[in-house]
């Protein structure tokens, strides 16, 4: 609980709790509507990446992984 109340000791970690939680939530959208839409099955590993390292490992991840099957030419 500890970490809970230092992550609304004051409103600017709180935003910052937020403001990190609805990317995370939308970035799981996201790859969740690529992956069904293209099949791309590896996508899926973003997901995992994004909520337990955070947004700023999976969201490079799951572009990398979108780039590396060429997915930028059927866009």
């Amino acid at each position: 609980m500890g970490m809970v109340d230092a992550w609304h000791a004051n409103a600017a970690s709180s935003g910052l709790v937020w403001d990190l939680t609805i990317a995370a939530v939308a970035l799981t959208v996201w790859v969740i509507v690529e992956v069904v839409k293209h099949r791309h099955w590896l996508g899926l590993i973003a997901i995992p990446a994004t909520f337990c390292i955070g947004v700023s490992c999976g969201l490079p991840l799951y572009l990398f992984l979108r780039a590396s099957r060429g997915g930028l030419r059927d866009i």
